[in-house]
Protein backbone atom coordinates (compact mmCIF):
# COMPACT_ATOMS: atom_id res chain seq x y z
CA UNK A 1 0.00 0.00 0.00
CA UNK A 2 3.12 2.17 0.75
CA UNK A 3 3.90 1.95 -2.60
CA UNK A 4 0.47 2.71 -4.21
CA UNK A 5 0.23 6.00 -2.08
CA UNK A 6 3.76 7.15 -3.32
CA UNK A 7 3.32 6.59 -6.78
CA UNK A 8 -0.40 8.67 -6.32
CA UNK A 9 1.67 11.21 -4.78
CA UNK A 10 4.59 11.08 -7.51
CA UNK A 11 1.38 10.95 -10.22
CA UNK A 12 -0.71 13.98 -8.74
CA UNK A 13 2.67 16.24 -8.59
CA UNK A 14 3.30 14.94 -12.55
CA UNK A 15 -0.38 16.01 -13.16
CA UNK A 16 -0.25 19.52 -11.17
CA UNK A 17 3.08 20.50 -13.05
CA UNK A 18 1.58 19.12 -16.30
CA UNK A 19 -1.27 22.09 -15.55
CA UNK A 20 0.87 24.80 -14.64
CA UNK A 21 2.67 24.39 -17.75
CA UNK A 22 0.11 24.30 -19.96
CA UNK A 23 -1.32 27.31 -18.57
CA UNK A 24 1.76 28.95 -18.63
CA UNK A 25 2.15 27.96 -21.99
CA UNK A 26 -1.04 28.96 -23.71
CA UNK A 27 -1.84 28.70 -27.54
CA UNK A 28 0.53 31.32 -28.67
CA UNK A 29 3.62 28.58 -28.02
CA UNK A 30 1.51 25.68 -29.79
CA UNK A 31 4.37 24.26 -32.02
CA UNK A 32 6.95 26.84 -30.31
CA UNK A 33 9.20 24.61 -28.57
CA UNK A 34 12.97 24.08 -29.58
CA UNK A 35 15.42 21.16 -30.07
CA UNK A 36 12.29 18.89 -31.21
CA UNK A 37 14.75 16.18 -32.54
CA UNK A 38 14.50 14.80 -28.67
CA UNK A 39 10.64 14.10 -29.55
CA UNK A 40 11.39 11.49 -32.56
CA UNK A 41 11.09 7.81 -31.71
CA UNK A 42 14.21 6.02 -32.91
CA UNK A 43 13.18 2.83 -31.69
CA UNK A 44 11.00 0.54 -35.04
CA UNK A 45 9.70 -1.49 -31.96
CA UNK A 46 8.15 1.54 -30.10
CA UNK A 47 7.29 2.93 -33.45
CA UNK A 48 5.55 0.23 -34.63
CA UNK A 49 3.23 0.18 -31.92
CA UNK A 50 2.37 3.83 -32.39
CA UNK A 51 4.99 5.10 -29.73
CA UNK A 52 2.64 3.55 -27.46
CA UNK A 53 5.63 2.84 -25.17
CA UNK A 54 5.49 4.19 -21.55
CA UNK A 55 4.97 1.08 -19.91
CA UNK A 56 6.29 -1.64 -22.38
CA UNK A 57 9.99 -1.12 -22.74
CA UNK A 58 12.38 -2.87 -21.05
CA UNK A 59 16.40 -2.65 -21.26
CA UNK A 60 18.35 -0.64 -23.06
CA UNK A 61 15.36 0.85 -25.12
CA UNK A 62 13.46 2.28 -22.34
CA UNK A 63 16.04 4.93 -21.98
CA UNK A 64 14.51 6.58 -25.10
CA UNK A 65 11.26 6.65 -23.88
CA UNK A 66 10.50 5.61 -19.97
CA UNK A 67 13.77 5.46 -17.98
CA UNK A 68 12.14 2.98 -15.06
CA UNK A 69 12.35 0.19 -17.38
CA UNK A 70 16.08 -0.52 -17.82
CA UNK A 71 15.69 -2.66 -14.82
CA UNK A 72 13.64 -5.00 -16.69
CA UNK A 73 16.64 -6.43 -19.10
CA UNK A 74 17.00 -10.36 -19.25
CA UNK A 75 20.70 -9.92 -19.63
CA UNK A 76 23.26 -8.66 -17.52
CA UNK A 77 24.73 -6.42 -20.57
CA UNK A 78 22.36 -5.13 -22.90
CA UNK A 79 23.36 -2.92 -26.52
CA UNK A 80 20.63 -1.39 -28.86
CA UNK A 81 21.70 0.43 -32.33
CA UNK A 82 19.16 2.18 -34.44
CA UNK A 83 19.07 4.14 -37.27
CA UNK A 84 16.07 6.23 -38.30
CA UNK A 85 15.83 7.88 -42.16
CA UNK A 86 13.54 10.81 -41.21
CA UNK A 87 11.49 13.12 -43.17
CA UNK A 88 13.08 15.42 -45.36
CA UNK A 89 16.18 13.70 -46.13
CA UNK A 90 17.49 13.76 -42.28
CA UNK A 91 18.87 10.64 -40.35
CA UNK A 92 18.95 9.63 -37.14
CA UNK A 93 21.73 7.42 -35.20
CA UNK A 94 21.44 6.16 -31.48
CA UNK A 95 22.59 3.75 -29.39
CA UNK A 96 22.18 2.46 -25.72
CA UNK A 97 23.68 -0.12 -23.19
CA UNK A 98 22.35 -1.02 -19.91
CA UNK A 99 24.46 -2.89 -17.13
CA UNK A 100 22.39 -4.85 -14.72
CA UNK A 101 24.38 -4.69 -11.24
CA UNK A 102 21.82 -6.64 -9.58
CA UNK A 103 22.44 -5.36 -5.97
CA UNK A 104 22.57 -1.68 -6.96
CA UNK A 105 20.27 -1.20 -9.84
CA UNK A 106 20.99 -0.75 -13.68
CA UNK A 107 23.09 1.79 -14.89
CA UNK A 108 22.75 2.93 -18.58
CA UNK A 109 24.47 5.08 -21.57
CA UNK A 110 22.57 6.20 -24.57
CA UNK A 111 23.73 8.23 -27.47
CA UNK A 112 21.75 10.05 -30.37
CA UNK A 113 23.11 12.33 -33.01
CA UNK A 114 21.13 14.05 -36.22
CA UNK A 115 22.07 14.59 -39.46
CA UNK A 116 20.22 17.44 -40.99
CA UNK A 117 21.72 16.78 -44.65
CA UNK A 118 22.46 19.33 -46.83
CA UNK A 119 21.14 22.69 -45.60
CA UNK A 120 21.65 25.63 -47.97
CA UNK A 121 22.03 29.15 -46.98
CA UNK A 122 20.98 32.69 -48.35
CA UNK A 123 20.91 36.25 -46.97
CA UNK A 124 18.97 39.17 -48.33
CA UNK A 125 20.21 41.79 -50.83
CA UNK A 126 22.19 44.80 -50.13
CA UNK A 127 20.37 48.11 -51.80
CA UNK A 128 21.82 48.36 -55.20
CA UNK A 129 22.03 44.37 -55.21
CA UNK A 130 18.81 43.51 -56.96
CA UNK A 131 19.83 43.51 -60.06
CA UNK A 132 23.19 41.12 -59.44
CA UNK A 133 20.37 38.42 -58.23
CA UNK A 134 17.45 38.07 -60.55
CA UNK A 135 15.94 35.63 -57.07
CA UNK A 136 16.20 38.44 -54.84
CA UNK A 137 18.45 36.75 -52.58
CA UNK A 138 22.03 35.41 -52.17
CA UNK A 139 22.65 31.55 -52.06
CA UNK A 140 25.73 31.02 -50.02
CA UNK A 141 26.20 27.57 -50.68
CA UNK A 142 26.00 24.70 -47.94
CA UNK A 143 26.32 25.73 -44.62
CA UNK A 144 28.64 23.73 -42.41
CA UNK A 145 28.26 23.07 -38.80
CA UNK A 146 24.35 21.67 -38.68
CA UNK A 147 23.18 18.90 -36.72
CA UNK A 148 22.61 17.54 -32.96
CA UNK A 149 22.96 15.42 -30.56
CA UNK A 150 22.47 13.97 -27.18
CA UNK A 151 24.48 12.08 -24.37
CA UNK A 152 23.18 10.53 -21.72
CA UNK A 153 23.80 9.04 -18.25
CA UNK A 154 20.44 6.70 -16.77
CA UNK A 155 20.22 5.22 -13.55
CA UNK A 156 17.19 3.05 -12.99
CA UNK A 157 16.39 0.69 -9.65
CA UNK A 158 13.56 -1.43 -8.63
CA UNK A 159 11.80 -0.44 -5.47
CA UNK A 160 10.04 -3.06 -5.06
CA UNK A 161 9.17 -6.63 -7.28
CA UNK A 162 5.99 -4.13 -8.63
CA UNK A 163 7.67 -0.70 -8.40
CA UNK A 164 10.72 0.24 -10.87
CA UNK A 165 12.32 3.93 -10.97
CA UNK A 166 14.26 5.46 -13.49
CA UNK A 167 15.91 8.79 -14.46
CA UNK A 168 18.24 10.19 -17.15
CA UNK A 169 20.91 13.35 -17.34
CA UNK A 170 21.74 14.39 -20.57
CA UNK A 171 23.64 16.87 -22.60
CA UNK A 172 22.07 18.19 -24.95
CA UNK A 173 23.13 20.12 -27.80
CA UNK A 174 22.02 21.53 -31.72
CA UNK A 175 23.82 23.26 -34.42
CA UNK A 176 22.77 25.72 -36.41
CA UNK A 177 25.24 27.18 -38.63
CA UNK A 178 25.72 30.96 -38.85
CA UNK A 179 24.11 33.80 -39.66
CA UNK A 180 25.23 37.74 -40.42
CA UNK A 181 24.66 40.33 -37.80
CA UNK A 182 24.81 43.95 -37.51
CA UNK A 183 27.71 42.99 -35.34
CA UNK A 184 28.97 39.75 -37.25
CA UNK A 185 28.92 36.45 -37.97
CA UNK A 186 26.90 34.87 -35.21
CA UNK A 187 26.90 30.96 -34.14
CA UNK A 188 23.34 29.47 -33.82
CA UNK A 189 24.47 26.79 -31.30
CA UNK A 190 22.81 25.67 -28.35
CA UNK A 191 23.88 23.18 -25.85
CA UNK A 192 21.50 21.84 -22.62
CA UNK A 193 21.61 19.68 -19.75
CA UNK A 194 18.29 17.98 -19.67
CA UNK A 195 16.80 15.23 -17.52
CA UNK A 196 13.72 12.98 -17.71
CA UNK A 197 12.16 10.59 -15.15
CA UNK A 198 9.80 7.53 -15.01
CA UNK A 199 8.11 4.69 -12.85
CA UNK A 200 6.64 1.87 -13.88
CA UNK A 201 4.69 -0.17 -11.55
CA UNK A 202 2.88 -4.18 -12.09
CA UNK A 203 -0.58 -3.69 -10.28
CA UNK A 204 -0.58 -7.47 -9.64
CA UNK A 205 -3.94 -8.12 -11.90
CA UNK A 206 -2.36 -10.48 -14.49
CA UNK A 207 0.03 -8.49 -16.49
CA UNK A 208 -1.02 -5.27 -16.62
CA UNK A 209 1.00 -1.90 -15.35
CA UNK A 210 1.10 1.36 -16.22
CA UNK A 211 4.08 3.93 -16.93
CA UNK A 212 4.68 7.67 -16.33
CA UNK A 213 7.62 9.72 -17.63
CA UNK A 214 8.55 12.90 -17.72
CA UNK A 215 10.77 13.98 -20.50
CA UNK A 216 13.23 16.98 -21.42
CA UNK A 217 13.10 18.68 -18.08
CA UNK A 218 15.42 21.63 -18.78
CA UNK A 219 15.42 25.68 -18.34
CA UNK A 220 14.86 27.59 -21.11
CA UNK A 221 16.78 28.66 -23.95
CA UNK A 222 17.80 32.20 -24.81
CA UNK A 223 18.21 33.13 -28.79
CA UNK A 224 18.51 36.85 -29.35
CA UNK A 225 15.78 38.47 -27.12
CA UNK A 226 13.32 35.37 -27.06
CA UNK A 227 13.40 32.36 -24.39
CA UNK A 228 12.67 29.11 -25.96
CA UNK A 229 11.29 25.96 -24.01
CA UNK A 230 12.30 22.34 -24.80
CA UNK A 231 9.70 20.02 -25.62
CA UNK A 232 8.77 19.43 -22.36
CA UNK A 233 6.46 15.68 -22.50
CA UNK A 234 4.43 14.35 -19.88
CA UNK A 235 3.36 11.23 -20.82
CA UNK A 236 1.25 8.15 -19.05
CA UNK A 237 0.66 5.27 -20.63
CA UNK A 238 -0.66 1.41 -19.89
CA UNK A 239 -0.27 -2.09 -21.38
CA UNK A 240 -1.29 -5.52 -20.90
CA UNK A 241 -1.32 -8.79 -22.54
CA UNK A 242 -4.82 -9.61 -24.20
CA UNK A 243 -4.43 -13.13 -23.77
CA UNK A 244 -4.12 -12.97 -19.61
CA UNK A 245 -8.24 -12.32 -20.27
CA UNK A 246 -8.72 -15.27 -23.03
CA UNK A 247 -6.48 -18.16 -21.77
CA UNK A 248 -5.78 -19.62 -18.42
CA UNK A 249 -2.22 -20.40 -17.41
CA UNK A 250 -0.80 -19.47 -20.79
CA UNK A 251 2.34 -19.57 -22.08
CA UNK A 252 4.09 -16.41 -21.60
CA UNK A 253 6.28 -17.45 -25.16
CA UNK A 254 2.91 -15.96 -27.05
CA UNK A 255 1.32 -12.87 -26.11
CA UNK A 256 -1.04 -10.18 -27.44
CA UNK A 257 0.23 -6.66 -25.93
CA UNK A 258 -2.27 -3.93 -25.84
CA UNK A 259 -0.78 -0.52 -25.31
CA UNK A 260 -2.21 2.89 -24.77
CA UNK A 261 -0.15 6.63 -24.08
CA UNK A 262 -1.60 9.54 -22.90
CA UNK A 263 0.57 12.52 -23.66
CA UNK A 264 0.66 16.17 -22.61
CA UNK A 265 3.29 18.18 -24.51
CA UNK A 266 3.77 21.77 -23.81
CA UNK A 267 3.89 22.68 -27.65
CA UNK A 268 0.98 21.36 -28.93
CA UNK A 269 -2.45 19.52 -27.69
CA UNK A 270 -3.01 16.46 -25.88
CA UNK A 271 -2.30 13.11 -27.83
CA UNK A 272 -3.10 9.95 -27.70
CA UNK A 273 -0.84 6.70 -28.89
CA UNK A 274 -2.17 3.16 -29.52
CA UNK A 275 -0.44 -0.05 -30.31
CA UNK A 276 -0.27 -3.56 -30.12
CA UNK A 277 2.18 -6.08 -30.64
CA UNK A 278 2.35 -10.27 -31.31
CA UNK A 279 4.92 -12.24 -30.13
CA UNK A 280 5.08 -15.84 -31.67
CA UNK A 281 7.10 -18.30 -29.90
CA UNK A 282 9.14 -15.12 -28.23
CA UNK A 283 10.85 -15.38 -31.39
CA UNK A 284 8.57 -13.30 -34.08
CA UNK A 285 6.84 -10.17 -33.60
CA UNK A 286 4.03 -8.42 -35.31
CA UNK A 287 3.28 -4.92 -34.50
CA UNK A 288 0.76 -2.11 -35.22
CA UNK A 289 -0.16 1.41 -34.02
CA UNK A 290 -1.77 4.79 -34.75
CA UNK A 291 -0.62 8.31 -33.19
CA UNK A 292 -4.13 10.43 -32.78
CA UNK A 293 -3.55 14.55 -33.15
CA UNK A 294 -1.05 14.45 -35.41
CA UNK A 295 -0.34 16.69 -38.17
CA UNK A 296 1.70 14.15 -40.22
CA UNK A 297 2.11 11.11 -38.29
CA UNK A 298 -0.98 8.58 -38.62
CA UNK A 299 -0.50 4.62 -39.06
CA UNK A 300 2.38 2.41 -38.37
CA UNK A 301 3.45 -1.23 -39.13
CA UNK A 302 6.79 -3.16 -38.23
CA UNK A 303 8.12 -6.43 -37.41
CA UNK A 304 10.96 -8.17 -35.22
CA UNK A 305 12.87 -11.27 -34.93
CA UNK A 306 14.61 -12.61 -31.77
CA UNK A 307 17.16 -15.48 -31.66
CA UNK A 308 19.57 -16.61 -29.76
CA UNK A 309 23.19 -16.85 -30.82
CA UNK A 310 25.82 -18.65 -28.43
CA UNK A 311 23.99 -17.93 -25.41
CA UNK A 312 23.83 -14.24 -26.48
CA UNK A 313 20.00 -13.05 -27.13
CA UNK A 314 20.53 -11.06 -31.00
CA UNK A 315 17.32 -9.04 -31.93
CA UNK A 316 16.61 -7.81 -35.34
CA UNK A 317 13.87 -4.60 -35.66
CA UNK A 318 11.95 -2.99 -38.60
CA UNK A 319 9.28 -0.30 -38.94
CA UNK A 320 7.03 1.63 -41.39
CA UNK A 321 5.68 4.69 -40.05
CA UNK A 322 2.72 6.57 -42.94
CA UNK A 323 3.31 10.12 -43.25
CA UNK A 324 1.52 12.77 -44.65
CA UNK A 325 3.00 14.80 -47.30
CA UNK A 326 6.56 13.57 -46.89
CA UNK A 327 7.45 10.00 -47.85
CA UNK A 328 7.03 7.08 -45.07
CA UNK A 329 9.34 6.85 -42.09
CA UNK A 330 11.83 3.62 -41.59
CA UNK A 331 13.60 2.78 -38.63
CA UNK A 332 15.82 -0.31 -38.75
CA UNK A 333 17.54 -1.28 -35.30
CA UNK A 334 19.84 -4.89 -34.18
CA UNK A 335 20.16 -5.40 -29.99
CA UNK A 336 22.17 -8.47 -28.31
CA UNK A 337 21.87 -8.93 -24.60
CA UNK A 338 24.63 -10.71 -22.65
Amino acid sequence: MKYIKLLLLIMGVAFTLASQISAQVGLSKVAQSTMNFQTVSISPRASAMGEAFAAVGMGAESIFFNPAGVMESPKRFDIKMYNTQWIADINYMAGAMTWNSTNFGTIGLSFLTVDYGTIYGTSLLAPGEQSLYPLGYKDNGNVSNVGAFSFGLTYGRAISTQFLVGGNMRLVGQNLGQNMMAVGMKDNNATKLVFDAGVKYYTGFKSFRFGMTIRNFSSNIKREEIDEQLPLTFTMGVAMDIFDLIYINHSKDNSLTLAVDFLHPNNYSERMNLGLEYRLFNKIALRGGYQSNQDLASWSIGAGLNTAIGGNEIEFHYSYSNFEIFDAVTRFSIGIGF
